[in-house]
């Protein structure tokens, strides 16, 4: 059944995909422009609910397709980018935290190369990562409810800033671990020569 859907456009995580991306820019007006944080914070907690949604209903609809993925995984690191981009613009955030978070993500993407030189699939999830993942993202929507008048803006302020903290520390220490596996792949398996005819 999952061959039926693998070339489909049109599915339920697509479009919440999809959603997601328009959902950047009107990010990036609200928080910057209109300095709206409540609907700024509002739209990334929904951009990472639909997140957690559009690979859950991937599999329990039976709607993987190659585009999808393809497309999730741009759109979460476009997200984060621009994300952290808009939050060292207002200050939300220091720039070089943005730059060892990007740097990670810069540094991972050359090491697939490893792999692709030598037929061999990407490295399996490390699902630290992926908590790593979570934090940080879950940081960011905190620490912009701390800049909204409230009750709970000290506590989004501090929550915010210890999630993003830890997050920041195990993302740059899995990325180390990937790296390492990168490495230990080189030297062990010799890169396939792709010979034309």
């Amino acid at each position: 059944m999952q061959g039926v859907f693998a070339d489909r456009i049109l599915t339920v995580p697509n479009v919440l995909s999809v959603l997601r991306l328009l959902g950047v820019p009107l990010f990036l007006w609200l928080l910057l422009v209109q300095r709206a944080d409540g609907w700024a914070c509002a739209l990334l907690v929904a951009s990472g609910v639909t997140d957690f949604l559009d690979g859950k209903l991937a599999r329990l609809l039976d709607q993987s397709s190659r585009l999808g993925a393809l497309l999730d995984p741009f759109v979460d690191r476009l997200f984060l980018v621009t994300t952290l981009a808009a939050f060292v613009i207002r200050g939300l955030v220091p720039w070089w935290v943005a730059v060892i978070l990007v740097g990670r993500d810069v540094l991972l993407t050359a090491t697939l190369s490893v792999y692709k030189r030598r037929d061999l699939p990407p490295p399996e999830v490390i699902y630290l990562g992926k908590a790593a993942t979570f934090a940080l993202m879950s940081a960011l929507p905190w620490l912009l409810a701390g800049q909204i008048d409230w009750a709970g803006d000290g506590f989004g302020r501090a929550f915010g800033g210890a999630l993003l903290i830890w997050g920041t520390a195990v993302y740059v220490w899995t990325g180390m671990l990937y790296t390492g596996r990168a490495i230990a792949v080189a030297r062990a398996i010799p890169a396939v020569s792709h010979r034309t005819a």
